[in-house]
């Protein structure tokens, strides 16, 4: 058994909102461990996201500090480098349906907007992400990954992307500031114009195949 802690824990970027991300690595099932609280693996489920050069590999192999090992080796540090990120296309594109999607049921009159708008941050955090990792094999897995791309970046004012982050902290810890309707209302033009944003990118990925 082996545990890690990664994210802004480890980025040293935690704040008020920021939780702590844990990573338990077991073989097959163990009551010991709360999914709600670890992010649960096996070895062989790690190894493989590394021979895929998966965006969540390099997050660790980025990031992961042991807290615990079983055997006194560090399994993620003895995998070694991810494969090749090659799954930029595919991912971005899944990304943008992610926040096409969520627009179009806030704007037709759906009733979970909070959702919709957890969603759409995770889509915006993720593509950037993913198009850094992918295009410049840059890793940036902070959740402030879109407004650290330099020229690059989302051109939304702070005060709407932390609406955004808001919305993702209401959504699945259901805790803090209730969006009210007056600041959903001023950042929605901002919101939509993501989409110009992530066009823009998402030509470039495609270009470079």
């Amino acid at each position: 058994m082996h545990i890690y802690a990664f994210g802004s824990v480890c980025r040293g970027d935690i704040d008020t909102e920021s939780d702590i991300d844990l990573l338990s690595i077991v073989d097959g099932y163990d009551d010991r461990f709360d999914s709600s609280t670890y992010s649960i693996y096996s070895y062989n489920r790690l190894m493989e996201l590394w021979k895929e050069g998966n965006p969540f590999a390099w997050h660790l192999a980025t990031e992961a500090k042991i807290i615990y090992s079983s055997n006194g080796k560090d399994f993620i540090k003895d995998l070694g480098e991810p494969k090749e990120y090659i799954k930029c296309k595919q991912d971005c594109i899944k990304f943008f349906n992610l926040y096409c999607k969520a627009v179009d049921s806030i704007s037709s009159g759906g009733n979970s907007v909070i959702f919709e708008m957890s969603s759409i941050f995770l889509a915006v955090r993720n593509f950037a992400t993913c198009y850094l990792l992918g295009q410049h094999k840059i890793g940036n897995f902070s959740r402030r990954s879109a407004l650290q791309m330099n020229k690059k970046s989302i051109q939304i004012s702070n005060d709407t992307y932390r609406i955004l982050e808001r919305s993702r902290v209401l959504c699945i810890r259901g805790t803090g500031k209730i969006i009210n309707r007056n600041e959903f209302e001023n950042s929605w033009d901002e919101i939509i114009s993501i989409k110009n944003w992530m066009e823009n990118l998402l030509d470039e990925v495609i270009e470079n195949g």
